[in-house]
């Protein structure tokens, strides 16, 4: 049996870069979309990557609303290794063909010091079949960033990684999924 689980990337930073593992914290407009963007929608349980722009907004609802909550750090964002924190266009001057390999091809092309493609689906399957297998019958609202949410829909709608970057991730948005994945199927 499939799980449904909404993923809600988080609301904005001010940042403009590759955050990664980054620990920012929301700016205001970002605490303003993510309030919006749940209203009017309901759960039972609510799962968070332990990033601070995740874990502060999910430690709200979850007190709002009664809710249980529980934070996992496998939930965080994909690391960018040295590209981590610099600015997307100075990437784009200084590596222009690193970072369009990348694009195109994040498995074959990590950032520098990046974290493998491997490790990142291992490590966000393993947490999502965690969820499943604790939320039977449940709503489960999980909270997690930009690259978690296009890795975990390339898993569900079997499309290659090198699809990420067509896969619009507006902050705030919310994005159903059906879990688990049979990753070979």
């Amino acid at each position: 049996m499939k799980l449904s689980i909404d993923l809600l990337r988080h609301g904005d930073t001010g940042q403009r870069s590759y955050r990664g593992q980054l620990d920012d914290a929301l700016s205001e407009q970002g605490w303003t979309q993510l309030r919006n963007a749940v209203k009017g929608h309901d759960w039972d349980i609510v799962v968070s990557s332990s990033l601070q722009r995740c874990a502060a907004f999910a430690q709200e609802l979850a007190l709002a609303r009664g809710l249980p909550l529980r934070l996992d750090a496998r939930l965080a964002e994909y690391h960018f290794g040295r590209w981590q924190g610099v600015p997307i266009e100075d990437i784009a001057k200084v590596q222009g063909d690193a970072l369009a390999n990348f694009w195109a091809d994040p498995v074959a092309h990590p950032p520098p010091g990046g974290e493998t493609f491997d490790a990142f689906r291992s490590r966000l399957s393993a947490a999502l079949d965690d969820v499943a297998s604790e939320a039977v019958d449940q709503r489960v609202l999980v909270v997690t960033h930009g690259g978690a949410i296009r890795l975990l829909r390339c898993l569900v709608e079997k499309r290659s990684y090198g699809d990420m970057a067509n896969i619009d991730v507006p902050h705030a948005s919310l994005h159903r999924l059906r879990w688990p994945v049979s990753v070979n199927a």
